[in-house]
């Protein structure tokens, strides 16, 4: 050890050369606000110098950025639909050299043993892949999950090295209670980081939900509740996901004096969204355009979610801290040319210098446990023609509640061509108890078939939509078959499917194969289903059954309100 220290010291007062030496670099400086040229010193995988500098190896930056790796402070990688390698290969040569990730998703199929495969396999990666616990499994009490997570089970993981701490408290009616089940989550994470997930709280509920030890939210969808947020001292992580982008919204709430307490984050996105249109990087480019200064942007995706989540040696470019380091061409399209981590180039043009190791998903596969499914269990009996319908609002996860008169035969739902409403239904698939929940759906606008998958947050059960039940039932079907995954059928016929044998959540391909794959069933989806191109239907699909965010959703036990949290007759009544 003081061979070691006195080498840094050494180095950094230039008697010894370091390993490596960025050359003439345009050093991003988030602590002071300024752009430092010079060279950048790097032994053992940290900086030891800024300044004037030669190395054993010297790499030209010729006048380039060169800024601190980009962190994504809040994901769930189960929506990418690729294991943590793949998803490492997706990311990191945009640019992100560390993410905070909560294995929500499998653990609501899996419980433990899916928090254990994530962090399994998210070992030697060039990418620091930190966890938070998930506290919501099940999301609520108002659907059936694969599995019930308590503190007594959480807290054999809560002390891993990689584990931060408890994630987004969902069940925020829970903890503004003060329920014990939710107190016993909360305690153990006492030491640690807790984040929120806390849409429409106001007043001294808020004040509750914050004293509670919460420090983060994600879920804000104004200005007005990002500020009253900031106020009390919380965190704002900024959204830009695929099916929820807030960042155009709440970025006109960032003023110069607030900025530091607001981070940058994902939460859920699509192959296709992080390989065309970038991950962090992203966020960077939409917050710029919005006219965010360049460095204000880095600092909310370098050293402001470093400092949040308690992260000493990343976040930025200073003696001390690792070689997280990316070279970019400009701070306004943020094209990432090279990225370094602890030292080492592990991406360069976009493309990942790195292969990764395939972990053993035996425990998490086959996670398919449903009873037989006719067309009877499909019908959606109604005791009046005017019902209670969700409604489908563009780039949001929020839903509204519509009052609409449809058809009826017997006491039983028609489907109408000329009315663009579809049946939707939810089927319980981890314990075989045959639960199912039936809804009605306004602007999927999706004609001649149906769609099902195996993704519906969070417990993710079974959902399927669709016009006719014949297809409703082949696509439900085929996705049992398949050993969970998404399918579009038409006609009586399987049209296309991708297969994610990984908890029924993710595929055991590339990024670039699953991407691929959904192109294909997006473009079927689009111009043979006639599905509203407002509206990505997979991801939107699946989240028509998370009774966490307003205003309807569906669940394997009904139809729920979650204005109220109680559940609610699809007839309506006055």
């Amino acid at each position: 050890m003081r061979e070691k220290l006195k080498r840094k010291i050494d180095i950094g007062a230039g008697r010894v050369k370091p390993e490596l030496v960025l050359k003439n670099a345009k050093i991003v400086n988030v602590f002071s606000h300024e752009i430092i040229e010079g060279d950048i010193a790097i032994d053992d995988g940290k900086i030891v110098g800024i300044g004037e500098y030669e190395g054993i190896e010297v790499y030209e930056m010729d006048g380039r950025y060169v800024a601190p790796g980009l962190i994504d402070a809040h994901v769930h990688i189960e929506s990418s639909m690729v294991t943590p390698g793949q998803f490492a290969r997706g990311i990191v040569p945009r640019g992100t050299t560390t993410i905070i990730a909560d294995p929500h998703e499998i653990a609501n199929v899996c419980g433990v043993e899916g928090i254990e495969y994530i962090l399994n396999a998210s070992e030697k990666l060039p990418l620091n892949f930190y966890i938070m616990l998930p506290s919501c499994v099940p999301a609520t009490s108002f659907e059936n999950a694969g599995a019930i997570l308590s503190a007594k089970e959480l807290e054999g993981l809560i002390h891993h090295d990689r584990v931060l701490g408890m994630g987004e408290l969902m069940d925020y009616p829970g903890v503004i209670s003060a329920e014990d089940n939710i107190l016993d989550k909360i305690m153990i994470a006492e030491d640690k980081k807790i984040d929120g997930h806390g849409p429409n709280i106001e007043g001294k509920e808020l004040n509750a939900y914050i004293a509670a030890g919460v420090k983060t939210e994600h879920e804000c969808s104004t200005v007005e509740e990002m500020q009253n947020r900031l106020r009390l001292g919380m965190y704002i992580l900024i959204r830009e996901g695929s099916a929820a982008r807030n960042l155009e919204t709440l970025i006109r709430g960032t003023t110069r004096e607030n900025a530091r307490r607001c981070l940058f984050c994902t939460d859920d996105k699509h192959p296709e969204d992080i390989l065309v249109g970038g991950h962090i990087d992203n966020n960077l480019r939409l917050a710029v355009k919005e006219g965010i200064h360049p460095i204000t942007a880095l600092q909310m995706a370098t050293i402001n979610a470093a400092e949040c989540y308690g992260l000493k040696d990343i976040g930025a470019i200073a003696p001390g801290y690792d070689a997280d380091l990316i070279v970019l061409k400009d701070l306004e399209n943020f094209e990432v040319l090279e990225v370094y981590k602890k030292g080492n180039k592990v991406a360069k043009n976009k493309k990942p210098l790195f292969d990764v190791e395939v972990t053993d998903h035996s425990k998490v596969s086959n996670t398919i446990n449903m009873k037989s499914i006719t067309k009877e269990d499909l019908e959606v009996k109604i005791t009046s023609d005017i019902v209670n319908v969700i409604k489908l609002l563009p780039h949001s996860l929020v839903t509204e509640k519509a009052v609409r008169k449809v058809d009826a035969l017997n006491g039983v739902f028609q489907y109408n061509r000329n009315l663009d409403i579809l049946k939707l239904a939810v089927i319980e698939r981890h314990k075989s108890t045959g639960n199912i929940g039936l809804g009605l759906v306004e602007d999927f606008k999706m004609k001649n078939g149906a769609i099902a998958s195996t993704i519906a947050h969070d417990s993710h059960n079974i959902i399927v939509i669709g016009d006719n039940d014949e297809d409703m039932l082949l696509a439900i079907k085929e996705v049992e078959k398949i050993g969970g995954g998404i399918t579009i059928c038409s006609k009586g016929k399987v049209l296309k499917s991708l297969a994610l044998p990984i908890g029924g959540l993710i595929s055991d391909g590339t990024m670039e194969e699953v991407d691929l794959q959904l192109k294909e069933m997006l473009d079927i989806a689009y111009n043979q289903l006639a599905v509203n191109k407002n509206i990505d239907p997979f991801m939107t699909l699946s989240f028509l059954a998370l009774p966490v965010i307003p205003e309807i959703k569906l669940t394997d036990m009904g139809l729920f309100n979650v204005t109220d949290f109680s559940f609610m007759d699809l007839s309506f009544k006055e």
